[in-house]
């Protein structure tokens, strides 16, 4: 056993006006969504030159979701920022509205760029803070949400909206307003980066934070790639280097005799080979999704166990080195994105299915232990991280590879009376097209072998698979057929949607469950070649 790093520190300037329900509290509550609006118009009106308040959508209770927008533009509107020819990154809070490191850090970031801190960024980004994702649910407080975790004594809100989904599971099906307002927000600001805020109850380990690039396989390798072996190891090399403290890939202790789980790590398999494993490819989860828009994402996640205080302080430099790192690559974001955007994908083989992966090396996990203490106002078992590490060489699952693969077509033909596909794809903004006259096309159709619902439910679905194969045959199309060209940005995005086998597409999520009960072929179609209007 050793020493851990040091602690984190508080945050250099606590006494600044204003202040956040937390620091005015002395972290033991956390702010409610008329805090922040409070704090917001405040932080904006002080730095009426680069802050600008504005919206993004709404809650299922109707509750506008607030969007500052910080930066050299004239105009807090997506053309104006767009036109500024600025990194665009977007930096989001709350989407679980117990994990409240990121609402809280995120505040602190704008009273600093308010009194003129981190100027730099602005010569290069325009910022897009969203701090406060899960509104809410955040409302909704109880001190009985996550009650292992670390304060705020005051309670917390909850993982869920109001509708009783998790955010973080609907950005594909897109049930629920706040992620439908996310989509729109992606499709009409179009951020080039995208980092989404949490805090992990997991595996008693001794990292103060971990990380996440996008998983899912189908993911532009030059965005993983970049982010594995340079992005996140400069930032991991800094923060130990300025702070003390250590970062890593998110994953939890799995397999075996698996000690140090915390209460929210996954149930036990003694059959799995005892290892550090990340958590899942597909791209309902945000940074997932993010990267099959051939856009840069990074998962954080706090640590549960330190005090709320040091929660904080590490995701508030963690965002700090990441924006420094998009300052000091600017230009190269933006033209490896764009470069991205135009390349095809028609013909190349891409990930339906995908399953973990195992590292060529073991590597060392830092573990950590935890003591109980006792909540003061309910006497609810409390964890507290102790200045312990156990270094452990282990397995390493943390990247997807494809289980199932399919060629990606031409073109997708999706019948108009699809009105709920239709929806899916203008609501994520896949580039469509439609046919001005009937006309008989070759085309791939999916006839269907078997298919099955899953046995439970799963965010109020029981999600189905189907099995099955193509074959040729050629289908006169009526006018008005919509056609999905796939030499387009969100070619990946529309594979994902679209293909019958996906395992997070409309099938998986039981959008087309009437007519496959019934039906024998997938009414979707794959064109054999180019389909001009």
């Amino acid at each position: 056993m050793s020493a851990a790093p040091q602690q984190p520190a508080s945050p250099q300037h606590p006494a600044r006006s204003p202040q956040t329900r937390a620091e005015r509290t002395d972290y033991r509550e956390t702010s409610r969504y008329d805090d922040v609006m409070a704090f917001l118009r405040e932080v904006v009106a002080a730095s009426p030159r680069t802050m600008r308040l504005t919206t993004f959508g709404y809650t299922f209770e109707g509750k506008p979701l607030p969007l500052v927008v910080v930066g050299q533009v004239s105009a807090a509107t997506p053309d104006a920022v767009k036109q500024s020819g600025k990194t665009r990154i977007y930096l989001q809070g709350n989407i679980h509205a117990g994990e409240v490191e990121g609402k809280e850090a995120l505040q602190m970031l704008l009273r600093e760029l308010a009194h003129g801190e981190h100027a730099s960024w602005l010569q290069s980004s325009v910022l897009l803070i969203a701090p406060i994702y899960n509104a809410d649910g955040n409302d909704h407080v109880k001190m009985t949400e996550r009650n292992a975790q670390n304060g705020p004594i005051g309670g917390v809100g909850t993982r869920e909206n109001a509708q009783g989904y998790d955010l973080n599971r609907d950005h594909m099906k897109l049930e629920t307003p706040e992620a439908r307002s996310f989509a729109a927000l992606l499709r009409d600001w179009d951020p080039q980066v995208a980092v989404d805020l949490h805090t992990t109850n997991g595996t008693y380990h001794a990292y103060q934070l971990t990380y996440a690039p996008p998983l899912h396989p189908n993911t532009p390798a030059p965005i993983v790639d970049w982010l594995r072996k340079d992005w996140l190891p400069s930032i991991t090399k800094a923060i130990k280097a300025k702070d003390g403290w250590n970062f890593y890939y998110y994953g939890n202790l799995e397999g075996g005799e698996t000690s140090r789980r915390g209460p929210s790590a996954p149930p036990a398999n003694p059959a799995r080979e005892r290892g550090w494993y990340t958590l899942d490819h597909r791209p309902r989860f945000n940074n997932n999704y993010v990267g099959l828009r051939n856009r840069i994402a990074i998962l954080s996640e706090a640590y549960s166990y330190l005090p709320f205080r040091d929660r904080v302080a590490v995701t508030r430099r963690f965002v700090i080195e990441i924006l420094d790192f998009a300052h000091e690559h600017a230009a190269e974001i933006r033209q490896r994105l764009a470069d991205l955007d135009k390349q095809s994908i028609v013909g190349e083989t891409l990930a339906l299915r995908a399953t973990i992966q195992k590292a060529p090396e073991p590597v060392d996990i830092l573990l950590g232990e935890v003591k109980h203490v006792h909540h003061p106002y309910t006497g609810a078992t409390m964890l507290q991280r102790v200045d312990a590490t156990h270094v452990e060489r282990l397995p390493e699952y943390g990247t997807f590879v494809a289980s199932e693969t399919e060629k990606v077509p031409p073109a997708y033909l999706v019948p108009a009376s699809l009105d709920r596909v239709v929806d899916l794809l203008d609501a994520h903004g896949i580039h469509t097209e439609t046919l001005a006259a009937e006309r008989a096309i070759e085309v791939e159709e999916f006839e269907i072998g078997s298919t099955d619902a899953a046995p439970r439910a799963f965010q109020n679905h029981r999600e189905r698979s189907v099995t099955g194969s193509y074959h040729r045959v050629t289908r006169t199309l009526p006018a008005g057929t919509i056609v999905v060209p796939m030499d387009q940005p969100l070619a990946r995005l529309a594979f994902t949607l679209l293909e019958p086998r996906s395992d997070d597409g409309v099938v998986d999520w039981n959008v087309l469950d009437d007519i496959l009960e019934k039906e024998k072929t997938y009414p979707i179609w794959r064109a054999v070649s180019p389909v001009a209007r």
